[in-house]
């Protein structure tokens, strides 16, 4: 079955999105999901799949939240995002971490599991940003704070990391214990090498 216009590969769909094909998006959906056009993912929330030679590519964490958050600011944090901050972490995961401002739970969607948390956070996150996110979960990334303070006060030493936007990161998102550690690891960097 071919659509008026083609669906976008690699997009994840509500049925409500399909209202400008059809005046009855539900039968349009299940339709498309039975010529192979459309993947469900959960009740009313469909991937059009990006094809490869290995077969469907499942669309991108980003692309299902913004389709399930409905566009709602949301931001996407957890192991990925700590390891890669260069601060000894190895954590891993088997739920993807979400913050976001219209849900919370944790919910399956093809397949994939997403543990969505309403939270406050910054609308475009710095690594700075990230590196409060990792302290107020170290024990779920199985890091020690009294070891992550001390590579913290490298990274800023080696000037890896901004000191006034991570001051400014942990007064507004930080619990007091955070606020503690990132501002002992900001003195301890301005100490000698």
């Amino acid at each position: 079955m071919v659509t008026e216009q083609p669906l976008e590969s690699g997009r994840v769909y509500r049925t409500r999105d399909l209202v400008r094909w059809s005046s009855n998006p539900t039968r349009f959906a299940r339709r498309l999901v039975e010529a192979g056009q459309l993947q469900p993912l959960a009740h009313g929330l469909f991937a059009a799949p990006k094809r490869s030679r290995f077969g469907p590519v499942p669309p991108t964490d980003e692309e299902v939240m913004r389709a399930f958050l409905d566009g709602t600011p949301f931001v996407l944090t957890g192991p990925e995002r700590w390891n890669a901050l260069g601060l000894g972490t190895s954590a891993t995961f088997a739920t993807q971490l979400v913050y976001n401002t219209k849900r919370s739970g944790e919910f399956t969607l093809g397949r994939r599991r997403f543990l969505l948390r309403r939270v406050a956070f910054p609308r475009n996150p710095s690594p700075e940003w990230f590196v409060v996110d990792l302290f107020q979960h170290a024990e779920q990334a199985a890091a020690d704070r009294n070891d992550l303070t001390a590579v913290l006060t490298q990274a800023v030493r080696q000037r890896r990391l901004d000191p006034d936007r991570l001051h400014a990161m942990a007064e507004e998102y930080g619990t007091k214990d955070t606020q503690a550690r990132v501002a002992a690891a900001l003195h301890a960097s301005t100490g000698a090498a």
